[in-house]
């Protein structure tokens, strides 16, 4: 671990574990003694081909043979496909997060989705989970908790796993995908190296007690895991965060202009988070190109960035009113 800075060395030989560190039994107790309720959220956008089994694992594993979950929550971004029906008949509350909130707005994303989430659940731990998974277990939430259930000072736990391909058969590996291997990661070496010890700090699986999730901004896009992190060590250090071996996963791959969108986002979460930086709002559009269908010109195609974040849910006056947290 010499290649790592102190601090973060000494973080990754404490604070990281392995699924199988934390049996269900102890999770049990641990979440009695406790007196905690568990939400898990799961944001969806057209994944009518895996969320049915997604949510029938959790159900029967985790709420029917063991109360472990106590809210298992799809939140539904606008999906044209069956997502939402299918959703609901496999036993999951589902949302429509353009309904949540109605005299906010709506806007578009991934971190909208999980903000949103913090207005129809009551837990004060919250799971969030991808919908898209096809190669996972229970393991995956059990894991997650297992730090979260142990520890008061833990307030944020990631996941990482292997990445298995499901689009071109390539071998699994722990890397993170293009986007935290590009931009993520050197983002963190750079400017934050005492959190270069995180495996996989943009991974869709990760566990985060209310009392934090509700106390910071949420960027509506895929900058959510990142600001997550960041704001964590921000507000309660290094040492309340902790990251988990789940093992493997499958996914898909996106192409490299919808990549680039989720780069630029990135780099704005970053910017707006480094420590010698106010605060500061920029607007922007990430310019792309593309051959004209005669293959004679190239074409520039604007995509607005997704830069708006949503302020701490504790501070918006529907928060206390919300029925799930009454």
């Amino acid at each position: 671990m010499d290649h790592m800075t102190p601090k973060a060395s000494a973080w990754f030989s404490r604070r990281t574990s392995r699924s199988s560190d934390w049996p269900l039994p102890a999770l049990m107790a641990a979440k009695a003694a406790g007196n905690h309720r568990i939400s898990v959220v799961i944001p969806a956008h057209n994944e009518e081909r895996t969320i049915a089994d997604v949510v029938l694992t959790l159900r029967r594993e985790l709420m029917e043979r063991v109360p472990l979950i106590d809210e298992l929550v799809v939140i539904d971004s606008d999906s044209t496909d069956e997502t939402s029906t299918i959703a609901a008949s496999a036993g999951a509350e589902v949302y429509a997060a353009s309904g949540i909130l109605s005299d906010v707005a709506p806007l578009r994303g991934k971190g909208e989705a999980l903000w949103k989430s913090l207005f129809v659940t009551s837990g004060d731990i919250i799971v969030f989970m991808d919908a898209d998974l096809t190669l996972w277990g229970p393991h995956f939430v059990t894991g997650l908790l297992g730090p979260l259930l142990d520890g008061t000072d833990i307030r944020l736990v990631k996941g990482f796993y292997d990445r298995v391909s499901a689009s071109f058969g390539q071998p699994a590996g722990t890397d993170g995908g293009r986007v935290t291997e590009l931009v993520a990661r050197p983002l963190l070496n750079l400017w934050w190296p005492d959190l270069a010890g995180l495996v996989q700090p943009l991974a869709g699986e990760w566990a985060v007690r209310r009392s934090l999730m509700e106390s910071i901004r949420v960027p509506v896009g895929y900058g959510v895991e990142l600001a997550t992190v960041l704001d964590a060590y921000a507000i309660s250090g290094l040492d309340a965060i902790a990251q988990v071996d789940l093992g493997s996963r499958a996914h898909e791959h996106q192409s490299n202009h919808d990549l680039a969108l989720m780069a630029a986002e990135l780099l704005a979460v970053g910017d707006r988070r480094r420590p010698d930086r106010a605060w500061t709002d920029p607007t922007g559009q990430l310019l792309q190109y593309t051959r004209s269908a005669d293959g004679q010109d190239v074409l520039p195609a604007a995509r607005p960035i997704p830069l708006a974040e949503r302020p701490a849910a504790a501070s918006m006056p529907a928060y206390g009113k919300s029925a799930a947290l009454s």
